[in-house]
């Protein structure tokens, strides 16, 4: 019998599913050489193919114990099954087996294996090993350098992105679509804006600008940045667009605080017959909160409940967040109650809406809940909870969870953590306390923490202190009119009407503007916008006539107008006049003739509603039998039967 050639490659596969054993019957003297190569082929097939089997059968300890047993070579492929494996498991102690083992065994050449492992690493959090591998490798293709500038993206570690971008260009490696889409985010910040430029120039340099996934990544830097005007005219000239497209503008409006921008673009996006998402819904919905568009909000709702998605965690915790910024904190709990599997951010926003709805004891009591269903409390969520304390002057149990967030989550305090314990001390009128605590912080206050102070010098008529407090702002941050604005309130409060004229004329020295008052009111899912002594709106004569006539029906009821926060020398009947159209009262006496008898009247002010407004909306809230809701840059007002929800503390 002629002997069989058990090495001849075109006749090695058929043989080495025999048995090897049975193989010697057939071999002769010369044939051994080939039976031994047969044997180890054989042997390391079934190895690669048993360690591979098992990361398929998602037995990842059995498989890394396999392949540590096994003496014979293993495959990149194999290796690179096992590694995927730890990235699904997130499972960096065997992960780093491995790559102990590819060490010793594997080629210290082989860039895919390298590429594997800096994969695994950067899946499972790794960043610095990551990096490790990165620098130690020989050759690095175009995926080795994507991989990296995308993680540190991810982490936010802006800079490393940058970095390892340009590096990449002087190694002669061409950036592809996937290069500029990981690090765009790197320049989503007004701080890297120029760098954020240079990459788009870049871009069309490459010819990949029409690049739907690029050009999203573009909008969404751009917007970031602050220029939505650039980000809109790249969304305007897109000739294909994605869900991610108007998902990022939309968000883009939202986060620069174009609200109406976002709403319009998104009944855009729906007149088009593109089906939002889960991600559209989460973009929009901020927009109906920041704007206090209820109307649209709800009917948004109604939009995700027959989408299906109303059970999704993250839609669930926006609308808690929507519902409550329109001051509609009872459907806010509905939403919130309903949800199975509440995270940090559904709690958090939960307690947040509480706390700026003047509900105190309830935010700290959802908190005590949050505790005991063993949901981690974050930074975000101390912030709320001290601004709840804040609100209601519950001044102790401020402390006490200042403290608690220090000693027991070794949380260390932020500024936002710091601004709302000066408000805290300030409001209840420890004006020393206030201070002596901004003493002993363990980082520089910035001008928004001072500012707390001076605000409370404002309400506790502080004159020395608050002079004091607003020299030490004005070398700190000398263009926000904010300081300017408190300091004239405390000077119009004690009729020093001669400081009030140095502070304007150091304004215009230091060209600095007043933000003028706006308030905003949603009427037949039409948002209507009216500024102090407004007389733009279409029916303005009406609004002036039911203004004269609340105003007679108020002072017969025994509302006397507080002229202290006329910031003028005036006759008194002028101050009254000026404190009249204030932006706020424009908006209310258009909502009672625009709205049913009954209905509930909601506005929204971009700034702090002023004493005389407030004690005003109570005495109409009375005389019309209604309740009306303000949102100020600082909390809700609640206004019902002559109180309000705040108890005059705000």
């Amino acid at each position: 019998m002629m002997p069989l050639p058990l090495w001849h490659h075109k006749q090695h596969k058929i043989i080495r599913v025999l048995n090897p054993r049975l193989l010697c019957l057939h071999c002769t003297q010369t044939d051994v050489t080939g039976y031994t190569l047969l044997q180890r082929s054989y042997a390391n097939d079934t190895s690669n193919h048993v360690i591979k089997n098992l990361c398929k059968q998602g037995q990842l300890k059995d498989a890394v114990h396999a392949l540590q047993q096994t003496s014979i070579p293993v495959t990149p492929s194999t290796y690179a099954y096992l590694l995927q494996s730890c990235t699904k498991k997130n499972a960096l102690p065997e992960g780093k087996l491995i790559h102990a083992h590819i060490n010793e065994r594997a080629p210290a050449t082989d860039t895919f294996l390298h590429n594997s492992l800096i994969t695994m690493y950067v899946r499972c959090g790794n960043l610095t090993d990551a990096r490790k591998v990165f620098d130690r490798m020989p050759e690095r293709d175009d995926f080795s350098w994507n991989v990296m500038i995308a993680a540190y993206t991810k982490h936010g570690i802006a800079k490393e992105a940058l970095w390892l971008f340009y590096q990449m260009q002087r190694t002669g490696i061409e950036a592809n679509p996937f290069t500029f889409v990981s690090v765009l985010p790197a320049c989503a910040s007004s701080a890297a804006r120029e760098q954020g430029m240079e990459i788009h120039e870049n871009i069309i340099r490459s010819g990949i600008q029409s690049d739907v996934f690029v050009v999203n990544g573009l909008i969404d830097m751009y917007a970031k940045c602050g220029n939505v005007e650039k980000a809109h005219d790249l969304f305007e000239k897109m000739h294909q667009r994605n869900d991610v497209s108007w998902i990022v503008m939309i968000g883009g409006y939202a986060q620069n605080g174009l609200g109406e921008e976002a709403l319009r673009l998104y009944q855009q996006m729906r007149l088009e017959g593109v089906k939002p998402n889960l991600k559209v819904f989460t973009s929009v919905l901020p927009a109906c909160a920041s704007l206090a568009a209820l109307e649209q909000g709800m009917e948004i709702h109604e939009e995700i409940i027959s989408s299906g998605l109303q059970s999704d965690v993250f839609v669930e915790s926006a609308l808690v967040d929507m519902y409550a910024k329109c001051g509609c904190i009872e459907k806010a709990r509905d939403v919130f109650d309903k949800i199975c599997q509440r995270d940090v951010v559904s709690w958090t926003a939960m307690i947040a809406g509480c706390a700026m709805n003047g509900y105190g004891k309830e935010a700290l009591e959802l908190f005590e809940q949050m505790r005991g269903s063993h949901v981690r409390p974050n930074q975000v969520t101390f912030v709320c909870v001290l601004s709840a304390c804040c609100h209601s002057g519950l001044v102790d149990e401020g402390l006490q969870y200042f403290k608690y967030m220090r000693e027991c989550y070794w949380i260390v305090p932020q500024m936002e953590h710091y601004r709302c314990m000066v408000d805290l001390l300030g409001r209840a009128g420890r004006l020393d306390e206030a201070q002596a605590f901004i003493g002993k912080m363990p980082v520089k206050p910035d001008a928004a923490v001072w500012r707390c102070l001076l605000a409370a010098c404002r309400i506790h008529n502080n004159i020395e202190l608050g002079e004091s407090v607003a020299a030490h702002i004005f070398e700190l941050d000398p263009k926000h009119p904010a300081t300017y604005v408190l300091l004239s309130n405390i000077y119009a409060a004690a009729g020093r009407w001669g400081d009030i004229e140095k502070v304007r004329k150091m304004m215009k020295d230091r060209e600095v503007k007043k933000i003028a008052g706006c308030s905003w009111i949603e009427v037949n899912k039409q948002l209507h916008a009216f500024l102090v002594g407004d007389r733009s709106h279409p029916q303005m004569e009406k609004i002036y006539v039911e203004l004269e006539r609340l105003s007679q029906d108020m002072k017969a009821a025994g509302y006397v107008p507080d002229t202290r926060f006329a910031l003028n020398d005036l006759e008194e009947e002028h101050k009254e006049q000026i404190l009249g159209y204030h932006s706020e009262k424009l908006a209310i006496a258009f909502g009672l003739f625009s709205t049913s008898p009954g209905t509930t009247i909601r506005v929204i002010k971009n700034l702090r509603v002023c004493g005389d407004c407030h004690s005003a909306t109570k005495f109409i809230s009375n005389v019309v039998a209604r309740e009306i809701v303000v949102r100020d840059a600082n909390r809700f007002h609640h206004f019902k039967d002559g109180r309000c929800s705040c108890g005059d503390y705000w």
